[in-house]
């Protein structure tokens, strides 16, 4: 009903190649990321999709929502993906952690996606991650998110990392964040933050760019549209609706964009 499977035009590359895939472990992630990231944008780069993702319509290449969400995401976690001799254990490694989260925090606030890296392996992680919010601001406001959804990104991330610092201060931190791990549970490691915090911001700005800014408005709508379809086909009017409850239900509950497969 809202085209957020796949895409509509098969004579384009398999959008399966630039999709990271619902993950668990931080090193996965990050592994994927370095292949998948640079790839995507270089297709950009060749106009094969219409860059950034927020800008695509639902008839244009890989305009579907669950395309949207994942380009957003890529496009924010690129910077990440950027950094020159990247020390992947301050992003994945439960011992570096306290190190990571304490350069973050120092970092003063910035709104550049412009980025200059200094060579100090802690602080340019931390200018990466603070451009990838910014980033995510930048499509917000192309998409027409509503502003209350996605104002403070940065101060938002912050508390949540200042969260987790305390949590790896904790004299049990390293057995817990082993535990958690044994349970496939994601203990506060700098990657999950990021990459959680990214996710819902890109579900946001999918949602806002397929639907617009009020979600409920536009079901409403479809709702009248569907009214007015079926008008004399009462069976075929309650069969409409009960697929679009069920496919927004599915939008609301889905927490990675393969989510939108189902």
């Amino acid at each position: 009903m809202f085209g957020w499977g796949q895409p509509k035009h098969p004579t384009t590359p398999n959008p399966a190649s630039d999709f990271v895939g619902a993950l668990l472990d931080a090193g996965e992630i990050l592994r994927a990321v370095d292949t998948i990231a640079p790839r995507y944008i270089e297709r950009a780069d060749r106009g094969e999709v219409i860059y950034p993702a927020c800008k695509r319509k639902l008839t244009d290449p890989e305009g579907d929502l669950r395309s949207i969400w994942e380009h957003t995401r890529l496009e924010a976690i690129r910077y990440v993906a950027m950094v020159p001799g990247r020390q992947n254990a301050l992003l994945v490694e439960p011992a570096r952690q306290p190190d990571m989260l304490d350069s973050f925090l120092r970092l003063q606030p910035h709104d550049k996606t412009v980025i200059d890296f200094t060579g100090v392996a802690a602080d340019d992680l931390a200018i990466a991650i603070i451009a990838g919010l910014n980033w995510l601001d930048h499509c917000a406001l192309l998409a027409g998110v509503d502003h209350h959804r996605y104002s403070g990104t940065l101060r938002n991330f912050r508390k949540i990392a200042g969260i987790a610092q305390q949590w790896w201060a904790m004299e049990d931190a390293s057995s817990r964040c082993l535990q958690m791990l044994q349970a496939k549970e994601k203990p506060p490691l700098m990657l999950h933050l990021v990459w959680q915090d990214y996710t819902g911001l890109a579900k946001e700005i999918a949602s806002a760019a397929m639907f617009g800014p009020a979600l409920d408005k536009t079901i409403a709508r479809r709702r009248d549209m569907l009214e007015q379809e079926f008008a004399e086909r009462p069976a075929e009017f309650d069969a409409a609706i009960a697929e679009l409850t069920d496919a927004m239900a599915g939008f609301v509950a889905a927490r990675e964009p393969d989510d939108l497969l189902g």
